[in-house]
């Protein structure tokens, strides 16, 4: 398994979706991310620098997408990945999209994609 930095149950508050209200309401979403990187040298260095700042990727994910609408969780996660794989360490990137109240008559506790893209 390669390298990676996970976070998880990051919560955020967006539009998404096609059903009418889904375009005025802001909705629960949480995201599962992996980010590939080659760790050699951060675990040797202790240096920030030498890897990704998973703290400046949630701060720059919250900001873009609380600013963006969507109305596929797939348009979403394919955004998470563009902006994530900005960083010219990243090799590859998998994200989970749940969306944590689909407008469905069932009971379920979330909807949700999965994609991985990589360079």
């Amino acid at each position: 398994m390669p390298d990676q930095i996970q976070i998880r149950n990051f919560k955020l508050l967006l539009f998404c979706g096609v059903l009418p209200e889904e375009k005025v309401r802001r909705q629960p979403f949480r995201l599962d991310i992996d980010i590939e990187v080659d760790l050699v040298a951060p675990s040797e260095t202790d240096d920030l620098t030498d890897t990704v700042n998973y703290g400046e990727v949630l701060g720059t994910l919250e900001r873009v997408l609380e600013a963006e609408r969507f109305e596929l969780l797939e348009r979403l996660a394919g955004r998470v990945v563009e902006l994530i794989m900005e960083n010219p360490l990243v090799s590859a990137v998998g994200v989970t999209v749940h969306k944590l109240r689909p407008p469905v008559p069932q009971n379920v506790e979330s909807t949700g994609v999965r994609i991985r893209r990589e360079r």
